[in-house]
């Protein structure tokens, strides 16, 4: 069994965009978006990928999380069966002390949405974060992805 740990923040401004050294556009749709589970289809990039998530911990930092690589034709297929309400961004790695942070940008009814995540080894792991991170919104619902896709950023 494989577990996520991660922290999310909100971003203020683009200059993440400057120090990224990959971006990749992004894609995906829940075949299940249960809060207690969550089935995902995702192309990134040119390839495809089928996860499931279990609940968060109460302090929304840790997860069950399972993730195999499918075939391009095949996520597409699966696509077509999803909720309502894809998913649409890019994502920016932008390395900062030492850290990855995964940076978000959202299109569509999202737009204007902008977070980070960073993975962590523990929940205790300390962090440090850039002057171009606004706050943090780990464990708060309204930024998962599978919300998003129900309730998009621009009906808040």
């Amino acid at each position: 069994m494989s577990v996520e740990i991660e922290r999310k923040y909100l971003v203020t401004g683009d200059e993440f965009k400057s120090l990224a050294h990959k971006a990749t556009r992004i894609t995906q749709g829940y075949l299940n978006s249960d809060k207690s589970r969550t089935v995902r289809v995702r192309i990134m990039g040119d390839e495809g990928f089928l996860t499931i998530k279990g609940i968060s911990n109460a302090a929304g930092l840790s997860r069950f999380e399972w993730e195999k690589p499918i075939s391009l034709a095949e996520a597409k297929q699966l696509l077509a069966l999803c909720e309502p309400g894809m998913i649409d961004k890019t994502r920016y790695l932008v390395e900062f002390e030492k850290q990855v942070f995964e940076v978000d940008e959202f299109y569509g009814e999202n737009q204007g949405l902008i977070v980070a995540e960073l993975e962590l080894k523990s929940e205790q792991q300390t962090v440090n974060l850039p002057h171009w991170i606004a706050s943090e919104v780990t464990g708060d619902a309204k930024y998962y992805n599978s919300s998003l896709m129900k309730l998009p950023y621009s009906q808040w």
